[in-house]
């Protein structure tokens, strides 16, 4: 089979032929369908995530068919495969329904081989199913953006008005959902990024403007997906006092100094690591009930390190979807 490998930090994938994939018990081997580009895979390919391996298959929004089953999805049964890929379901985080800091975590792309390819393999307790109303292209997304999105949204609590810092992948379907329960959403994009603000605004924004701009209204929340260190003090400037700033990135630039009259009034820093089985189960539910619009850019297997620097440069609306 086909698959683009990471071979090492701070280089371009390579097209490999490897051998298919076997499955050990409880485990499905897929045939992929889509697999959505995430920021996660820049961080891995520069050399930004050191606990994952090299050489590796990255990819961790997979969509495909399982073609060798298991017990709980049998042979033509859709699946997606997300990131986080297996627990020891042991430690004292597993225990306590934390398992997305259980320390011996796996995760797909990282640790095992992921959906940069014709086929995958995963271990069957972590798939999810996807909701029928959704193609392909348009589920792998919310196997990562949407689903850390929503987890960063549970911490917001019940903000009525919640800031978005870097409208992409993650941003644009949580906009819909935040919209759909009646929040108000402001979004944050780069400066002089017009198109940016428009998309926001299409994809259901109450405002649009510049990372450094004043919102219209402070925040009862805001949420960073772009990988500045330098927004979290704008951010804690923007939310009001008892407000919530949540880092939703697995990787950020160093966070500059700030007076503590910013952080004063118990507004809080958070951040947000990896997702929970049960994060799945409850976005999917949700992406089940609201009919979410996820703007998927298609490239061919062979072209993703074009994605990849699509992405980088700011040069996507919403996603890129990878398709075999």
């Amino acid at each position: 089979m086909r698959a683009l490998r990471a071979e090492a930090a701070r280089a371009a994938l390579v097209l490999r032929e490897l051998a298919m994939p076997r499955s050990q018990p409880g485990e499905v081997v897929v045939k992929v369908s889509a697999c959505g580009v995430c920021r996660t895979d820049l961080h891995l390919l520069d050399g930004e995530l050191p606990m994952c391996r090299y050489p590796v298959t990255p990819g961790h929004e997979v969509v495909g068919t399982v073609v060798q089953g298991g017990r709980r999805f049998p042979a033509g049964a859709r699946v997606g495969i997300p990131w986080l890929a297996s627990t020891c379901g042991a430690c004292e985080f597993c225990r306590a329904g934390r398992e997305n800091l259980c320390e011996r975590a796996r995760f797909t792309g990282c640790h095992v081989d992921g959906g940069y390819a014709e086929y995958a393999v995963a271990d069957e307790r972590f798939c999810l199913p996807i909701p029928e109303r959704y193609g392909d292209a348009e589920a792998a997304p919310l196997l990562c953006a949407g689903l850390i999105g929503y987890r960063s949204y549970s911490f917001a609590g019940d903000a009525r008005t919640i800031g978005l810092y870097g409208f992409g992948a993650a941003a644009h379907l949580l906009a819909q959902v935040a919209r759909a329960e009646g929040r108000r959403v402001f979004a944050f994009t780069r400066p002089g990024d017009s198109a940016g603000q428009r998309f926001a605004l299409e994809c259901g924004a109450h405002w649009a403007g510049s990372s450094g701009d004043e919102p219209p209204a402070p925040l009862d929340a805001a949420i960073l997906f772009a990988p500045a260190g330098e927004l979290v003090p704008a951010a804690l400037r923007a939310v009001k006092k008892g407000g919530r700033v949540i880092c939703g990135g697995i990787h950020m630039s160093d966070i500059p100094s700030f007076p503590y009259a910013w952080l004063w009034g118990e507004r809080q820093i958070i951040s947000v690591a990896n997702l929970t089985r049960a994060d799945g189960e409850r976005f999917m539910e949700v992406a089940s009930r609201v009919p979410l619009k996820t703007a998927a850019r298609v490239y061919p297997l062979q072209s993703a390190n074009e994605a990849l620097r699509d992405l980088r440069e700011g040069r996507l609306s919403g996603a890129a979807v990878l398709s075999p």
